[in-house]
């Protein structure tokens, strides 16, 4: 894995991005007090709970690569994280994941309820679309190709295929390509869909697009097995959610399959091909190098 090169300071990067990107979304939002107020703060509950805002990040980053306005891509990076942070609420129910926990704090539905999570997840999920079709018009990608974009990576071939895969795999013994096929879907689709919007908002040529699309799906790729060796290694106060559930639920993971140090190696070979996917940008790309090496070494 290269070294990252000296001149970026990845905390401050963060820290300012996070900020425009907070400050962007709760200018798009209905206001917490605006009828019905419940639905409207169960909304801002999850989506201000201190998120590290890594797939906005990771928009704005691909933005600055291509050599386009953070400006222009900002609508899209919130539109992303309105749709990570929806999955994250309908995750969590008891349906699905049932996690008491998310970032620290007690998850959407045992704050407000099965019913206002499920409805707060919804219309994060249409707050997205809003956003990305107030986005600027891009000569190579017009609104109805950000729309396809979004629309896609959040659907049944994409991100809830990849939800519907793990569910139907509790409890089973499947192989290596099934477990890929979900982690694919689950994590990497909308990291990979991330960097593309970026891309896109800067009016990038093919060539820079299909290397932020190698880019995002090898990162997404192996932020997924991180977290799943994160599960086995790490304990609930480090995570900001409960530890050793992936083990007790019987969930497929990579450490389960392979063992952790097989699990560690899958990783650092998928950041090193997100490495080689940006060599095209001939040192443009230094914040998301810097970006998918803190993906890597994350630990938590």
């Amino acid at each position: 894995m290269p070294e990252i090169r000296r001149g970026l300071d990845l905390h401050k990067f963060l820290a300012t991005r996070t900020e425009a990107v907070n400050r962007a979304l709760d200018q798009s939002l209905p206001p917490a007090k605006t009828k019905p107020a419940t639905i409207h703060k169960a909304m801002r509950y999850s989506l201000f709970a201190g998120g590290k805002r890594m797939r906005p990040a990771l928009c704005l980053a691909a933005a600055q690569a291509c050599g386009g306005a953070e400006k222009d891509a900002l609508p899209l990076a919130c539109a992303v994280e309105c749709i990570h942070t929806y999955s994250l609420i309908h995750d969590d129910l008891p349906a699905m994941d049932d996690d008491d926990f998310r970032r620290g704090k007690p998850t959407n539905h045992k704050v407000f309820g099965e019913g206002i999570a499920i409805l707060a997840g919804d219309a994060l999920l249409t707050q997205a679309f809003e956003l990305a079709a107030q986005c600027r018009k891009f000569p190579r990608y017009p609104h109805q190709t950000i729309i396809l974009e979004i629309a896609r990576a959040a659907g049944s071939l994409q991100l809830i295929a990849g939800q519907v895969a793990d569910l139907e795999a509790e409890g089973k013994q499947i192989p290596g390509p099934e477990l890929k096929f979900i982690h694919e879907r689950k994590t990497s689709a909308l990291l990979c869909c991330a960097t593309r919007l970026g891309g896109m908002s800067a009016n990038c040529p093919p060539g820079q697009l299909a290397a932020l699309t190698r880019f995002g799906h090898h990162v997404g790729l192996a932020f997924q097995v991180i977290d799943d060796i994160l599960d086995v290694t790490q304990t609930s106060e480090q995570l900001g959610k409960t530890a050793g559930k992936d083990v007790a639920e019987q969930k497929a993971t990579y450490p389960a399959i392979v063992g952790l140090e097989e699990s560690r190696k899958i990783a650092a070979q998928l950041t090193d091909q997100a490495f080689a996917a940006l060599k095209i940008f001939k040192g443009r790309a230094v914040a998301l190098e810097a970006l998918a090496e803190f993906l890597l070494k994350r630990d938590r």
